[in-house]
């Protein structure tokens, strides 16, 4: 069974020591992936409708902002790993705040998987390691 390892600039840096996604067989397995934005400066770290003070409040926060730019940052890198969009089979979704973000991520997930509907499972969390609303793990088929 061919295996292989997939990193690509055009998506945010991992925050660890793991690539974007990883082929084994016909399947794409991808790390965890966040809204920040790709290539933003020296530590990756800008967040789309994410502004924090200096003791890491927020001035500004834009849960549908950050959605759009997860969805975005996967759609990168199963195109850079061979997949596309309409090849995801299986979506978890990890939120930090079900109560105030579910409904917000529900009705732009149901715009972006009008056609292609994956298995999904949301999860809440207390935290993620960088000031992020939302993160997703997915699996996918590649087309040989």
């Amino acid at each position: 069974m061919s295996e292989s390892k997939i990193s690509t600039a055009k998506a945010p840096k991992p925050v660890g020591l793991y690539p974007h996604a990883r082929r084994v067989g016909n399947l794409l397995f991808l790390s965890g992936v966040g809204p920040r934005t790709a290539g933003s400066d020296a530590t990756d770290s800008a967040v789309p409708g994410l502004k924090l003070d200096k003791n890491g409040n927020y001035l500004e926060f834009d849960f549908e902002a950050q959605c759009r730019s997860v969805f975005d940052n996967v759609k990168v890198i199963l195109e850079e790993s061979g997949s596309s969009w309409e090849n995801l089979v299986d979506v978890t979704v990890f939120l930090t705040n079900m109560k105030r973000d579910f409904h917000t991520y529900n009705k732009i997930y149901a715009e972006y998987f009008k056609d292609n509907q994956p298995c999904r499972t949301t999860c809440e969390i207390s935290s993620l390691p960088t000031p992020i609303a939302i993160e997703l793990k997915c699996i996918a088929t590649i087309e040989d």
